[in-house]
């Protein structure tokens, strides 16, 4: 819910006008209902799509129809009433049929009424599915599209909620606003017309009354029921967010012996969630009660009218049959009006949250006029950058770092001198604050993300792979890669033989988050994925400082190959990985301080030679 619609605390004496914050909340609720419905319906009537308009018109004459035969069937069950008792005759719009072809003709009339409903429903279902696999596409196109910050911020079990319930929220919300309120209103309409023509007005006021009364008193208890449900779902995302959480850490669980402490804390969320349920059963039967009670109410005074008129003679033992089959007709679909009404504003609330979420605005997004990046030689340039990811807490305060083309150059610091803000800058998974990075000149917010992404490549501190196999992880480095050139790739990273001495080979699956497979080989994994896409221009994040010293020695070999005839940035925890770099930048606190290869900042005796020094001291005594 947006912040402005709550209500603010107040300094002073509350004003007698001030509004009620469950109002506040509820006229919040409604304008974010008549959003979504707004929302919703260009997929049901799109400009540049005459099929779908042509089938919601066809839905719709499919509809009108069933309830128009309806209305109608009544009537010829009252005809065969009539003639059965011996109080009248075929009428002549029945051509003189006797009560058994009349019988046959009721049971048609019921037939079609349910056959145009079926034909109605299916022939809308593809314009449904249309427009819920459009907007789920939307969606989870958009949360790609999403800034690293929103999605270091986000729960990803709580969005994944979001999304499951707003889509499954649009059929419902089509099939239901569509097929049953809008038919049942019609359908109330034309028995008013009816019972008022046929019979008299005051059976009309009657169920006049008694829809009204049915409809405040469902809508009422309804609303307290929606908030139940809300806060069920809010329950219900928080049980199923720890859940995830869990199982996304279940080493560090096993680490720490908190099986009991997660079960506890995961039965905690239950326990919210059960409370809100056991409200809902509660009120589902208060609801069911009332609704049974109004609607006999009307039920029986209606059939008393129709009894009264038999017996005085005004009325025949048909007329009082079909007042009880109209009765009837309209009361089993306002059993459901309160089932209805809550799924429908249950939808929109889902749908809210979703559309909340496409509404969520991109940090990064291309300039109007972005070109593809072009790279000639791979130069890259940070040009007095300055980055925060909080105003208050600058990163970077104004570095200035040059990478010749296809050279490498090492970024080495102390624990939060800002080393992988780079990295994520050049990749522009934030924009800068100030200053400019460029490739080859070309400044990175003048060009497509998309191009920007296809010619950098990032090795980082762990690879994190796809629950598939090891030939999926490593083909996703290109689109449309062949067999020859993955296995050439894994060749290149030096895992190709591990692969093939594995019983399924590289159809062998690596897990959830490659959690089969070793540090080392999922670093080689990754690495025969860079070096699949073949890029320019390659990042390598701390690539080996989460291995082993003997994998690392080992890795770096690969990460060295790698790098031949590409502009390599090395982002370096341990020292000992970067000595052969053309140049080590050496960063304190967002400055760049000291700059050079490694015997001259060595020679320098200052900040890279302490940093060396203290790590030396430290392999020593680790040994």
């Amino acid at each position: 819910m947006p912040a402005d619609t709550i209500a603010q605390p107040q300094t002073g004496p509350a004003p007698t006008n001030s509004p009620d914050p469950v109002e506040v909340q509820d006229e919040a609720e409604r304008r974010s209902g008549w959003r979504t419905i707004r929302k919703v319906a260009p997929y049901l009537w799109p400009a540049d799509k005459p099929w779908v308009k042509k089938r919601v018109v066809i839905a719709l004459a499919m509809l009108t129809l069933a309830k128009l035969i309806a209305v109608t069937t009544p009537f010829f069950y009252r005809e065969a009433v009539n003639i059965l008792s011996g109080e009248g005759t075929s009428p002549a719009w029945m051509f003189g049929a006797g009560a058994v072809a009349i019988t046959v003709v009721y049971g048609l009339t019921r037939v079609m009424n349910v056959g145009f409903q079926q034909l109605r429903d299916a022939v809308f279902a593809r314009v449904a599915q249309r427009a819920l696999r459009q907007l789920a596409l939307e969606t989870f196109q958009h949360i790609h599209a999403l800034s690293l910050r929103y999605h270091i911020a986000r729960k990803t079990g709580g969005l994944s909620r979001i999304i499951e319930r707003g889509v499954k929220g649009v059929e419902f919300l089509l099939r239901f606003l569509l097929f049953s309120i809008g038919p049942l209103t019609l359908e109330l309409a034309l028995t008013g017309i009816i019972l008022a023509v046929v019979f008299d007005i005051n059976y009309l006021i009657v169920l006049s009354v008694t829809i009204a009364l049915y409809v405040w008193f469902t809508f009422k208890v309804t609303e307290l029921r929606v908030r139940i449900r809300k806060e069920m779902n809010d329950q219900d995302t928080d049980a199923n967010q720890k859940a995830i959480d869990s199982l996304l850490n279940f080493e560090t669980v096993k680490y720490f012996g908190a099986e009991r402490r997660e079960a506890n804390r995961y039965d905690a969320a239950m326990e919210g969630y059960e409370a809100a349920a056991l409200k809902t059963s509660y009120s589902l039967a208060a609801l069911n009660f009332g609704q049974s009670l109004i609607i006999t109410g009307g039920l029986v005074g209606v059939m008393v009218m129709a009894a009264m008129g038999v017996q005085s003679g005004d009325l025949t033992v048909g007329d009082f049959v079909m007042v009880n089959a109209y009765m009837i007709q309209i009361t089993m679909p306002l059993n459901f009006l309160g089932t209805v009404y809550r799924e429908i504003r249950q939808a929109l609330v889902d749908m809210g949250e979703m559309f909340d979420l496409l509404e969520q605005p991109q940090e990064v997004r291309d300039a109007p006029d972005a070109k593809a990046l072009q790279v000639s030689g791979g130069n890259v340039r940070l040009e007095n950058v300055v980055f925060g990811y909080e105003a208050a807490r600058p990163i970077l305060k104004g570095v200035d770092i040059d990478i010749p083309a296809g050279e490498t150059v090492a970024v080495v610091g102390s624990s939060g001198s800002g080393k992988s803000t780079i990295g994520r800058l050049m990749f522009r998974f934030y924009d800068v604050g100030d200053g400019r990075i460029t490739i080859d000149g070309q400044d990175l917010r003048e060009v497509t993300q998309e191009s920007l992404h296809g010619q950098i490549g990032v090795v980082p501190q762990d690879t994190v792979l796809f629950n598939d196999t090891i030939y999926y992880n490593i083909a996703y480095g290109r689109d449309g890669a062949t067999r020859e050139d993955v296995e050439g790739a894994a060749r290149a990273a030096s895992i190709h033989d591990f692969i093939m001495s594995l019983p399924d080979g590289y159809q062998t699956p690596v897990g959830e988050r490659g959690l089969k497979l070793s540090g080392g080989e999922k670093q080689r994994v990754g690495i025969a994925r860079t070096l699949l896409k073949d890029p320019p221009i390659l990042v390598l994040d701390e690539a080996t400082s989460a291995l082993d010293t003997d994998t690392e020695m080992e890795i770096q070999a690969e990460l060295k190959a790698m790098g031949e005839g590409r502009t390599v940035l090395t982002i370096a925890h341990r020292l000992s990985t970067i000595v052969d770099a053309d140049r080590i930048v050496v960063l304190e606190k967002g400055e760049v301080v000291e700059e050079g290869s490694h015997e001259a900042l060595l020679e320098q005796d200052g900040r890279y030679a302490q940093l060396w020094n203290r790590q030396a001291n430290e392999d020593e005594a680790a040994a």
